[in-house]
């Protein structure tokens, strides 16, 4: 029996009948009913399987483990809003075993020869980088449609999704593969997509989001009085990004040139075989053999598996320097983060390429 407070009842009572019709409304025809009603039934299902965390807690048939990983992610919750300064609601607080590994499954598409994203535009979120799938097999099916167009295509499964804030969105089984601290993460990462958002712009929304997420989980650790991540592994996943985006540029590089398409391809394959050789070398020589990103980098390469990095890290290091110059105070950094925001886009990117110089020259 799900077990819901009132108002979260009487909003699924609403939206049973509302949601599906408005959505269509807004699509003003332009997409497929058959793709947006399954957004509509998925975030539905989703919201109808919500209950509250406390009651999770306090049900002495609940499983052990699940009741302690909650208890460890209200904690983290309650520091999100009095220590981070994201929004303080009923997100997070709610909890949903949507039965499966998964809550979503993200298609990623560009033209064989670009590192432009196919992007897809929705009502609420605006246009963003990748399109949605609550079923597997329907992503797939997606997928091979578009390779069948000569699209490059990669498909990712997602653990926790936001709805900016039009919902309370709950903490979901999907969340909890990982241990606490991952939990935590995930938690500080969706409710800064609700604290600064901005339409049409995947790379700062994500890039934000992501800092948020990694300066959060410093501060969390602090307060918990343990010691910093491991300073190995973290080294280790900015040299691998730094790899993967390395090879983003050099690709960009050579889509400019004007080349016939079999040239063009070979090289595009040249350029795998030398993110993957460089790979080799920083894995055997400065890590010990770690094999962490093994599967990643051996698995077939095309230009749409290099798409998150490009849209979850590119200015991470941009956030961070204003971070730095914020005072290290999360609303003085927050009001700065929406100023740029509201600036045009090409005015925005500038103004995070400037300030992510000082991180690239070390200044």
């Amino acid at each position: 029996m799900i077990r819901l407070l009132p108002s979260h009842r009487l909003l699924d009572r609403v939206l049973r009948v509302l949601f599906p019709a408005v959505l269509f409304l807004w699509l003003n025809g332009c997409a497929s009913v058959s793709y947006y009603g399954q957004l509509a039934s998925g975030q539905l299902q989703l919201l109808r399987a919500r209950e509250p965390v406390s009651t999770v807690i306090s049900d002495p048939a609940s499983d052990a483990t699940l009741r302690a990983h909650l208890r460890q992610s209200q904690k983290a919750r309650d520091f999100a809003s009095q220590h981070l300064h994201l929004p303080d609601n009923q997100s997070y607080r709610l909890y949903a075993d949507i039965g499966r590994p998964y809550v979503v499954w993200n298609v990623f598409v560009t033209p064989e020869f670009s590192l432009s994203a196919q992007n897809y535009c929705f009502p609420i979120a605006g246009c963003v980088a990748y399109r949605g799938y609550y079923n597997q097999s329907a992503a797939r099916g997606e997928a091979a449609l578009q390779r069948l167009q000569g699209m490059d295509v990669s498909v990712g499964g997602v653990e926790a999704y936001s709805t900016l804030g039009w919902f309370n969105d709950p903490i979901m089984n999907s969340m909890l593969g990982w241990g606490d601290e991952r939990l935590a993460t995930l938690i500080f990462h969706e409710l800064a997509h609700q604290r600064c958002y901005v339409k049409d712009d995947t790379e700062f929304n994500e890039s934000f989001s992501t800092f948020v997420e990694q300066e959060g989980t410093r501060q969390w650790r602090t307060a918990r009085g343990l010691p910093p991540a491991s300073k190995v592994q973290e080294q280790q996943r900015e040299q691998f990004v730094r790899l993967v985006m390395d090879t983003r540029t050099r690709l960009e590089k050579l889509y400019a040139l004007p080349l016939a398409p079999e040239p063009m391809r070979q090289r595009k394959a040249a350029e795998f075989e030398r993110m993957r050789s460089d790979y080799r070398t920083l894995r055997d020589s400065l890590w010990a053999g770690n094999k962490r990103f093994d599967a990643w980098i051996n698995a077939p390469m095309n230009n749409a598996r290099l798409l998150p990095f490009g849209l979850y890290d590119q200015w991470v290091p941009a956030f961070a320097e204003l971070f730095k110059r914020s005072g290290g105070d999360w609303t003085t950094f927050y009001a700065a983060v929406e100023r740029l925001g509201r600036l045009p886009i090409e005015q925005r990117k500038a103004a995070l390429k400037a300030l992510a110089a000082p991180e690239k020259t070390g200044g």
